[in-house]
């Protein structure tokens, strides 16, 4: 096997690669759903110059006598896009719709093509800078790949073992200190916290399994998945009481038809019971709000012991939901007649089980 040397003398490093894309496999294995073919390869060269091709058409369209829609965008008129694109990756691979997929993929990278540009019209920064940057934080952060030598030219400062020995828990242990290394500056990390690591801007299913993640790394988590349970069930009644209390506090405030006027005037007394009522009621509010988000936190760090995703689970419900609907809506129509606004809530339920029933059959059948 021929192996080509890419240089990056302006960040010190220089490393071995092979002239393919993604290593070559000894015995080829086949992905799931490919139905027996072979992995495939693509030169690092046929992969510069398609990149290449891109960047160039991305750049004609932000040029003076490009499209006037790409020329009028900014940053903040791209996000929305930025999320859209991401969540159409997420469904092309729940659906595991690969042609699909390979599409969704390059509208995901116009995002990063077209925030470059802009960038570089502005004089910021260009998509070779946002490569670099790249390149230097893997070729950093993979000192048992790479060596310690490359590691630490391309910047790293932290003190980690690169003999691995294969395991991907030492491969995530040095990945953690190298990154503490970067946001330190090699420094002193005093004041500063482990959990700023996790970036607030993300959604919070993940923020949270993410603060579960790094507050385990110390030791502070549960030791096991049934103390989970434990702890669900225990902040479950905890919301139980703050609701409770929050609807005992409404019942004390005093609405508008229930004022004891006394000669146009409400009585001083009255006035302060019902400003008092209405704090007593905020404040409920923000305890009922917190106890579900304790829940909530619980439950993600469940599903982070069981080595599921909150978010994806989630996403898979809200797939089995939107199903199930669309067949209660279905049968409602074609054998009752009716809109789902129009049958009675017991109607309603014996739809939904009978619902849960024909699409649990449908997809044992397609499984066979």
């Amino acid at each position: 096997m021929f192996a080509c040397f890419v240089s990056a003398p302006l960040a010190g490093y220089s490393i071995g690669m092979e002239p393919s894309s993604r290593p070559v496999l000894a015995e080829p294995r086949n992905p799931e759903g490919s139905h027996g073919a072979h992995p495939l390869t693509s030169t690092t060269r046929e992969a510069a110059t398609a990149f290449a091709e891109s960047v160039a058409i991305m750049a004609r369209l932000r040029g003076p006598v490009g499209c006037p829609w790409d020329r009028e965008q900014s940053f903040d008129s791209i996000r929305k896009y930025t999320l859209e694109e991401t969540y159409e990756v997420l469904d092309a691979i729940e659906r595991r719709d690969w042609v699909n997929l390979a599409e969704e993929l390059g509208d995901l990278l116009l995002q990063v093509l077209f925030y470059s540009q802009m960038a570089a019209d502005e004089g910021r920064f260009t998509i070779a800078d946002v490569l670099e940057t790249l390149n230097r934080k893997l070729i950093r952060r993979h000192p048992h790949v790479f060596g310690e030598e490359a590691s630490a030219a391309a910047g790293n400062q932290a003190i980690v073992d690169a003999q691995v020995d294969g395991s991907a828990a030492r491969v995530l242990a040095n990945w953690e200190q190298i990154k503490i290394a970067e946001k330190s500056g090699g420094g002193s990390s005093e004041g500063s916290s482990l959990l700023d690591q996790v970036q607030r801007a993300q959604p919070a299913l993940s923020e949270a399994s993410k603060i579960g993640s790094k507050a385990a790394k110390v030791g502070f988590d549960w030791s096991d998945w049934r103390d989970l349970l434990a702890k669900v069930s225990e902040e479950t009644n905890e919301l139980v009481a703050a609701v409770e209390a929050r609807e005992a506090a409404q019942r004390q405030i005093p609405l508008g038809n229930d004022r004891q006027e006394k000669q146009g005037q409400v009585q001083e007394q009255e006035k302060q019971g019902q400003v008092q009522g209405q704090r007593r009621g905020a404040l409920e509010h923000a305890e009922v709000e917190a106890e579900l988000g304790d829940l909530l936190f619980t439950a993600v760090n469940l599903g982070r012991h069981l080595g599921v995703d909150a978010e994806m689970a989630l996403r898979g419900t809200n797939a089995r939901f939107r199903q199930r609907f669309r067949e209660m809506e279905r049968v409602a129509g074609e054998s009752h007649g009716k809109l789902l606004s129009e049958l009675e809530p017991a109607e309603l339920e014996a739809l939904w089980s009978g619902a849960k029933l024909t699409l649990s059959q449908t997809a044992k059948g397609a499984g066979k």
